[in-house]
C-alpha cells in the first residue's frame, strides 16, 4: 500500500512541509565508499521518507516532481538521484553537507525550508555521507523540475535572508551530558534527524516554530492535524508508555489508543516502520521527557454547543462498529474513546475520516466513507459528539463550515472519470 500526502507544510511560506531526514555513522569524507556505507545510507532513505518529498505519484523514487502546494503558490521537489544536468550527479559529498547543514544548495543558493535544514544542521558530517554515498549509487534520472513556482516576491530568494537570521541556527548535534546515551540517541533522532517538531509545533505569522509551544500540536495545510507529543495527559503522550510509542511507530497503531491518519500514517509506512527497535525506543524515550505543555491553538479555540441529533446520528452510523461507549473492538475496530486523533486541539482528523473512510489496515476492517451519505452539518454534529463523549474531553469545535471545505478539498483529490 503506498499513501501520498497532499502537502506536508505548515502555515507560512516558510514553513513549508516535511522532507527527508537520515541517520548513520558513515565513513570520513575522502575515504572510498564501501558497500556497507551504501547500505547504511539505504536504510536512512528509508527511515528519512525521502521518497515521500522526492517522488513524484506514479514516477521513479527519488527523481522529484511532487508538488508541495502553498498560500503562496507551489514548490516542486527536486531530482535527487545521480542524473549530472537534472539531478546531484555533479554534486560533490561536501555539496552534498552543506545543502543539509547550511540550507545552501550548489546549484541555486539558499534553500526554502521546504527542505527542514534548520533541523538537518544537526545531522553529523558522517551520517550525510552515508546518505550522499547512497543515492550516487542510484541508477540516474533525467528528469529537469522547475522548483520554484511561488509567487513573487516570494519566488526571489533573498527574500529568505531575514527568515534565516530569525529563525535558522547552524550548529551539529552535541549530546548532553546530563542524558545518557538513549536518550541522546533520541533527541539526535527527533531534534534533528527526524525534524518531528517541523509538523507537530504550531509557527508564527512568518512560519517559525513557537519555540515555547513545540511539540504541542499543529495543522497541516493538507487538512490532517499533528497531534501533541509532550506528556500532556489528555492530548499527548502523558498515559502511553515507552512501549506504546514504539509499537505505534512500528506499526502505526495501537489497540485502545491511536492510529495513525494522514501524513503520519505515510511516515509509518514509508519509513518508520523500516527503523530498528533500538532506534525507535531512543525516540520514545525521548519523547516522554518533553514536558507537558498545551497548544496555543488549543487555548484560542472557541467552543460551540454539544447537539443531542450528533449522539443520534453516532448510534444509526458509526455505534455497530465503534460501540455505545467508543471502545471500538479490539484489533478490528479502533476506539474513539482516549484516541489521539479524536481529541486533538483541532477536529481536522476526525472530520476527515468521516469523510473520505480509512482503508483496512492493520488488522482493522475497512472504514467507509460517509460523504456521500450525511450532511455537512451531521459531520460535524457527530464529530463534536466523539469528542466530548466517555471522558473525552476536547472542544466540540466543529463546524459545519469546516467540513465544506474538507469535502471540497477531498473532492478535488479524487480522479477524473474518463469521458467526464
Amino acid at each position: 500500500m503506498k499513501l501520498r500526502h497532499t502537502s506536508r507544510l505548515l502555515p507560512g511560506i516558510l514553513a513549508l512541509g516535511a522532507s527527508a531526514f537520515a541517520f548513520a555513522q558513515g565513513s570520513a569524507p575522502g575515504k572510498a565508499v564501501s558497500p556497507e556505507q551504501i547500505k547504511r545510507g539505504e536504510y536512512l532513505a528509508r527511515a528519512g521518507d525521502c521518497t515521500s518529498c522526492h517522488t513524484k505519484p506514479g514516477g521513479t523514487p527519488y527523481a522529484g516532481g511532487f508538488t508541495l502546494g502553498t498560500p503562496f503558490g507551489n514548490l516542486v521537489t527536486p531530482n535527487i538521484t545521480p542524473d549530472v544536468e537534472t539531478g546531484i550527479g555533479s554534486w560533490t559529498a561536501d555539496d552534498f553537507y552543506k545543502a543539509l547543514h547550511d540550507g545552501v544548495s550548489k546549484r541555486v543558493g539558499d534553500l526554502y525550508p521546504a527542505m527542514p535544514y534548520t533541523f538537518y544542521t544537526k545531522v553529523t558530517r558522517e551520517d550525510a555521507d552515508a546518505i550522499y554515498a547512497y543515492l550516487m549509487s542510484l541508477a540516474p534520472v533525467r528528469k529537469l523540475v522547475v522548483v520554484n513556482q511561488l509567487r513573487w516576491p516570494f519566488d526571489m530568494r533573498w527574500t529568505l535572508i531575514a527568515w534565516r537570521e530569525l529563525y535558522f541556527n547552524e550548529g551539529t548535534y552535541k549530546p548532553d551530558p546530563a542524558w545518557g546515551p538513549e536518550w541522546n540517541r533520541g533527541a539526535y533522532l527527533v531534534e534533528g534527524l527526524g525534524h518531528c517538531s517541523a509538523c507537530h509545533s504550531p509557527r508564527n505569522f512568518m512560519g517559525g516554530i513557537e519555540k515555547d509551544k513545540a511539540f504541542t500540536g499543529a495543522e497541516l495545510t493538507d487538512g490532517w492535524f499533528a497531534l501533541n507529543l509532550t506528556e500532556n495527559w489528555k492530548t499527548g503522550l502523558g498515559q502511553w508508555s515507552v512501549d506504546d510509542i514504539v509499537t505505534y511507530l512500528k506499526n502505526g497503531f495501537l489497540k485502545r489508543k491511536s492510529t495513525s491518519l494522514g501524513d503520519m500514517q505515510e511516515v509509518v509506512h514509508n519509513s518508520m516502520s523500516y527503523m530498528t527497535d533500538a532506534d525507535l525506543r531512543a525516540i520514545a524515550v525521548y519523547l516522554k521527557s518533553i514536558p507537558a505543555n498545551t497548544s496555543s491553538l488549543a487555548e484560542a479555540q472557541k467552543t460551540l454547543p454539544v447537539s443531542k441529533v450528533g449522539a443520534q446520528d453516532y448510534a444509526r452510523y458509526c455505534g455497530g462498529c465503534h460501540q455505545a461507549k467508543g471502545v471500538g473492538i479490539a484489533g478490528i475496530f479502533p476506539p474513539l474513546k482516549g484516541n489521539g486523533a479524536v481529541v486533538a486541539a483541532e477536529p481536522d482528523n476526525i472530520i476527515k475520516v468521516v469523510l473520505g473512510g480509512v482503508p483496512a489496515r492493520s488488522g482493522y476492517v475497512h472504514m467507509p466513507a460517509w460523504a456521500p451519505t450525511l450532511t455537512d452539518q451531521q459531520i460535524a454534529d457527530i464529530a463534536n459528539y466523539v469528542r466530548t463523549s466517555w471522558g473525552n474531553s476536547a472542544p466540540p469545535n466543529a463546524t459545519p463550515a469546516m467540513v465544506e471545505r474538507f469535502r471540497k478539498q477531498l473532492a478535488a483529490q479524487q480522479p477524473k472519470t474518463a469521458g467526464k
